[in-house]
């Protein structure tokens, strides 16, 4: 598409969860060693809240990389819209019970526990990562509450990290789920990135995409690409990418605020900030008041 233009090896805006643009940044760095810390500590429930689009997914994926298998187990959830039993079998089945949908309840549950002492015995500890957690049932996380009561004297069998939107919290502030938020021993949030932030996340997204020249965009782009996109990484993701095309159908070799303008008219949900909305209305009533002063002149001869 546009690659070669801007001497990319790769398309640095995608919405595809690339863990090699991780987000090098404070807020993200900051959660993904909080969860690793309460994870060597043994913790038993982390949570990691963040609005739609901030990142939450590729913290997720980067955190599965990150755990190394000599170490960890690890369970992945991806959609948890399960009921109790399904539940059970998925998470049997990712700890390596390939039997699992075969087996009752009562013997899967012994399964499990077996699988998990097993696991300790090696000095492994399996971790349950669970994505878009707010999407949970009522029951299913109750059956998960239970599940983390298969236990050692000394230490939890299985840890269980829970990334959601904010309706998680409100989830689990319901009075019934009580006993799980009061095991959550950390808990982190991904804000939107500000200003600073996001200039520095264009810059390291092309960079390991395999651009080596000067800023592919400029100050006032960077800005309106800030401030139009509220700082949600997913947002900027897809203006960055329509921008880099108007640029690059116009011949421009830095994308500018008249390229981000052009990308934030192609996305739905996304408007020009008012001050820029006041800027293009000053602009065009100057330019019908100059055609109009025009067309008098010519109307009467004087040009």
């Amino acid at each position: 598409m546009y690659m070669d233009h801007f001497g990319l090896q790769e398309l640095p805006f995608t919405l595809t969860p690339n863990t090699r643009f991780f987000l090098q940044l404070p807020a993200h760095q900051e959660a993904l060693n909080l969860v690793l810390v309460a994870l060597s500590g043994g913790d038993g429930f982390i949570k990691v809240v963040g609005e739609v689009g901030t990142g939450k997914t590729m913290l997720c994926r980067t955190l599965l990389n990150t755990l190394d298998e000599q170490n960890y187990i690890t369970a992945y959830l991806p959609n948890p819209f399960l009921n109790p039993e399904a539940l059970r079998q998925h998470f049997a089945l990712e700890i390596g019970i390939e039997e699992a949908l075969e087996l009752g309840d009562v013997a899967l549950m012994a399964r499990i526990n077996e699988q998990l002492i097993a696991h300790a015995r090696e000095g492994r500890h399996t971790v349950l990562i669970v994505d878009e957690a707010q999407a949970m049932p009522e029951e299913t996380i109750e059956a998960l509450r239970l599940l983390t009561n298969l236990e050692t004297e000394s230490e939890k069998l299985f840890q269980v990290v829970l990334l959601g939107q904010p309706e998680l919290d409100t989830l689990l502030a319901q009075q019934s789920l009580r006993q799980l938020k009061q095991r959550i021993t950390f808990s982190c949030r991904l804000h939107p990135l500000a200003d600073d932030a996001v200039e520095l996340y264009l810059q390291q997204r092309a960079t390991r995409a395999g651009y080596n020249g000067l800023s592919l965009f400029s100050k006032k782009a960077i800005r309106l690409l800030s401030e139009s996109s509220a700082g949600i990484p997913r947002l900027v993701n897809i203006l960055a990418h329509k921008a880099l095309m108007s640029a690059y159908g116009k011949g421009d070799v830095t994308v500018s605020a008249f390229h981000v303008m052009r990308a934030i008219d192609d996305t739905e949900g996304v408007t020009l900030p008012n001050h820029y909305q006041q800027w293009l209305w000053k602009g065009l009533t100057i330019a019908l008041i100059s055609a109009g002063v025009l067309y008098a002149a010519q109307s009467r001869g004087l040009l």
